[in-house]
């Protein structure tokens, strides 16, 4: 699939996108081929936390990210001309549907059913990661179907931020295991006890999140301030 979403970019927005734009989106391509198919997603499958969390994130997160900033601003128009597109890509449909995406296939019972049903569950799962965060990015870095202001988008980043970071904190602080799938798994990989796994998947996302969405947050906070600026210089 990723392999095909790059090769249809190339055939029909050759000459239409930017070379930026291009490298964004092949490059959110290549991140959808590395979570998906190396030996990362059977590490993510098979034995760890750490792994199946940050396919998570690169699915949710990393590759919605470029692959919205790859759409050139004309083909984002048509994208979401319907009422449908329009509506989900409202920040206030856009924000809570990746929140929900991401709180629900980390409750236990429903994160190790998707991990035994790796041929049904699983790739709803991965999908609903991507749909949401393609969502989610869109209000973002595309004008169409909202333009919304600077402050608006930088509001919406630090709500994203805020909101999102119980889930990597509770996995970091929890004392206990709470995937029971991983308990059969045949080894334990580089030596990580079932906590230890959890608790460094758990960091590792929440630090992520405070990474990308701060850096995010302050690209247009200080766009924010720039066009104060420049309208108080006007006055």
């Amino acid at each position: 699939m990723p392999v095909a979403l790059g090769a249809a970019y190339v055939v029909a927005l050759t000459g239409k996108a930017g070379r930026l734009r291009a490298v964004a989106f092949l490059a959110g391509c290549g991140l959808l081929v590395a979570a998906l198919v190396t030996p990362l997603d059977t590490l993510a499958r098979e034995y760890l936390v750490l792994a199946h969390l940050v396919q998570n994130v690169v699915l949710a997160e990393w590759a919605p990210l470029l692959l919205v900033l790859g759409i050139p601003p004309a083909v984002a128009v048509g994208i979401v001309r319907g009422r449908l597109t329009t509506a989900l890509t409202d920040p206030v449909v856009a924000l809570p549907l990746w929140l929900a995406s991401y709180a629900v296939w980390h409750v236990p019972a429903i994160y190790d059913a998707a991990l035994r049903h790796e041929h049904s569950l699983l790739p709803i799962e991965h999908a609903s990661y991507l749909v949401t965060g393609v969502l989610f990015w869109w209000c973002v870095w595309q004008e169409a179907p909202h333009r919304l202001g600077t402050a608006t988008r930088a509001g919406y980043m630090f709500a994203a931020f805020v909101l999102s970071a119980p889930v990597g904190l509770v996995l970091a602080l929890v004392p206990d295991p709470l995937y029971d799938f991983y308990a059969a798994a045949p080894e334990r990989v580089w030596g990580l006890s079932r906590l230890e796994d959890q608790q460094l998947g758990g960091m590792t996302m929440a630090a992520e999140q405070s990474v990308v969405f701060f850096v995010v947050f302050a690209y247009w906070f200080m766009r924010f301030l720039s066009e104060q600026e420049r309208a108080e210089e006007v006055a």
